[in-house]
């Protein structure tokens, strides 16, 4: 009764976030997003100032490859180890490894060039979607999905919801400090991550979760 009663929820929020990704990727297509950008990123860029940079640099390392494969490395030991949930692992892997593929083959569809106002970190590869973001939402999102099961309380839950959204949302705000990604990346990221996990989620309900 409980999986059938969420079945809605997960397909509405993808649909929500599969439309409002295409209407991002058509204004970055045609170009009609790029005053929004610009001024996003000179109200973000204007606050520069080496702390700030140093807590930048910090969030968006944690949002890179290597930084993701080990936090997820050291969720699915926790998972498996600790609270013995073999299931669990099976939808973190698959949508982490999915959300990386979806990410790179967006990139190759759009083949946005990344942004040349005021870099402060050098990087390769295409721009939109932002790779950092995707990953990010989908990581932290289906760990707070997954553990919001095993914490008792409004006070616990209330704090894993605000943490998860903080090491997303500021992860994001990075990549736009660091002049490596335009906000129209980083939120299109965030809806593409939606999609993609709310389609993970119902995968694992309707065929893992009995």
């Amino acid at each position: 009764m409980k999986s059938s009663r969420s079945m809605p929820i997960t397909a509405i929020t993808g649909l929500i976030c599969a439309v409002a990704f295409t209407v991002i990727a058509v204004a970055v297509q045609s170009g009609q997003i790029s005053q929004f950008d610009r001024t996003l990123i000179d109200a973000v860029q204007g606050r520069e100032a080496p702390g700030l940079t140093g807590v930048m640099e910090f969030f968006t390392s944690i949002g890179n490859g290597t930084s993701v494969a080990l936090i997820t490395l050291i969720a699915m030991t926790f998972l498996y180890g600790v609270l013995g949930h073999r299931r669990e692992l099976l939808l973190l892997c698959c949508t982490m490894l999915g959300s990386a593929i979806l990410n790179s083959l967006l990139k190759i569809c759009f083949i946005r060039e990344r942004p040349t106002f005021h870099r402060l970190i050098e990087v390769t590869g295409y721009s939109f979607p932002s790779g950092h973001s995707m990953v990010a939402f989908c990581l932290y999102g289906t760990l707070a999905y997954l553990l919001w099961r095993h914490l008792p309380g409004r006070k616990r839950r209330f704090i894993l919801i605000l943490l998860s959204l903080m090491f997303i949302v500021t992860i994001g705000l990075s990549r736009i400090y660091l002049g490596v990604h335009y906000p129209s990346d980083v939120l299109g990221a965030y809806f593409a991550g939606g999609f993609w996990l709310s389609c993970s989620i119902w995968l694992y309900k309707r065929f893992i979760v009995q």
